[in-house]
């Protein structure tokens, strides 16, 4: 494999606008999420944005960023567009999807997400976490993996939901947003329409897996902060500070 790391960001978000330039620790958090893209040494870290402020503030600490529309529907379709103006004869086979409000992803959840890559039958990667505290299971903004046990702390996903499912005794799975797709697969992605259930549960996933794609699933350790809101703003300051 000849994997790319691409991280989409984009200016307008409707609880966080200008989310990516918000400061933590005294960088922007895009800079942050590049940072831990780089950790994970897989390969060459892009990011694609809509916003001339995002992509200096990347270059600014020697990072690569490229300008792409400002109309894309999801991630996904900014990062297919980055990948078609930077790589357009393919010569990266793996794309590593990361969102731009991950601050805290780490080295291991991403170099874990490409594992199910090495089965030639899976088209797409993506991390779970073990669900422990209770008002996780049944909260609709916590997205559940159901998935089929292929080996100790490796799953083929069945489907996602935001109901807690499945039901009966056992472990829940809270899904990671970060997805490592194969360069083919994307392209076949982003030319669907939207499908029912994507519409239904506002799950792109769905998509590929209406259409027939394999998503490999790989249980890490933690669930890293997704940045969407102040509040959560103030967590990821005060988890830095702590650091510092």
């Amino acid at each position: 494999m000849n994997p790319i790391v691409v991280i989409p960001a984009r200016r307008a978000a409707s609880r966080l606008p200008g989310k990516p330039l918000a400061d933590i620790a005294g960088e922007p958090m895009i800079v942050h999420v590049w940072r831990r893209a780089m950790e994970a040494d897989v390969g060459r870290v892009l990011v694609a944005t809509d916003d001339a402020e995002i992509m200096e503030a990347v270059r600014a600490v020697g990072g690569e960023a490229v300008m792409t529309r400002d109309d894309h529907p999801s991630g996904s379709d900014r990062v297919f567009e980055a990948m078609s103006l930077l790589d357009p004869d393919s010569h990266h086979d793996v794309i590593v999807n990361i969102q731009g409000d991950l601050p805290t992803v780490t080295r291991a959840t991403i170099r874990d997400a490409m594992m199910p890559l090495a089965d030639a039958e899976v088209a797409i990667g993506t991390p779970v976490v073990a669900i422990t505290r209770d008002e996780e299971k049944t909260a609709p903004s916590v997205v559940k993996m159901v998935g089929a046990p292929l080996a100790p702390r490796r799953f083929r996903a069945l489907y996602f939901t935001r109901a807690t499912a499945p039901w009966g005794e056992g472990p829940l799975y809270h899904h990671v947003g970060l997805y490592v797709w194969r360069r083919q697969a994307l392209a076949r992605f982003v030319g669907l329409p939207p499908s029912p259930l994507e519409q239904r549960e506002r799950l792109e996933q769905l998509r590929a897996i209406e259409d027939g794609m394999r998503i490999d699933a790989v249980e890490v350790d933690a669930v890293p902060l997704g940045v969407d809101t102040p509040d959560d703003l103030e967590r990821a300051r005060s988890l830095f500070a702590r650091r510092t």
